[in-house]
């Protein structure tokens, strides 16, 4: 690794260790020139995962909607904040490790009603309410069908 300092193209490593949760080395290096210490981060490169929204357009993956579309569904029931990130990352994990580059917003709303229906159900009905835009009772009545042939299993 070139030193900030001098620009010199080799240091030594003098002390590694875990950080941010493992997700990175924390690294103190000594350039080999000119003998400055200094600190360098490691981390495993993100592959992109690019969602394809219904209409066909492409959009970078976002967290960050997953988790406020959860915790709109999950509003005043009794489900705490970590329960819901749980599932986030749980989500987020099941999309990388399939290792395609990308994916429908179809396939991220069945793996969130999945997940909703076996932690609350009110939670996974208001959500499936919303994704699949209901338009009159006889849509909803099938649904809270569905759920029940669920919980009986």
């Amino acid at each position: 690794m070139r030193c900030p300092f001098c620009q010199y193209p080799d240091s030594k490593v003098l002390d590694s260790r875990p950080a941010h949760d493992g997700q990175e080395i924390r690294r103190r290096r000594e350039c080999l020139a000119c003998h400055q210490r200094f600190t360098s981060y490691e981390r495993v490169e993100d592959v992109p995962l690019w969602i394809v929204k219904k209409d066909g357009q492409r959009e970078a993956f976002d967290r960050g909607k997953i988790l406020r579309g959860i915790l709109t569904a999950c509003e005043k029931r009794p489900i705490a904040l970590d329960d819901v990130e749980r599932v986030v990352d749980d989500i987020e994990r099941t999309l990388r490790d399939g290792h395609p580059s990308e994916i429908s917003t179809r396939q991220i709303g069945e793996l969130v009603m999945d997940r909703l229906r076996q932690m609350d159900e009110v939670a996974y009905v208001r959500f499936a309410s919303v994704y699949r835009q209901f338009t009159d009772i006889e849509g909803f009545r099938q649904e809270l069908e569905r759920l029940i042939q669920f919980t009986r299993k």
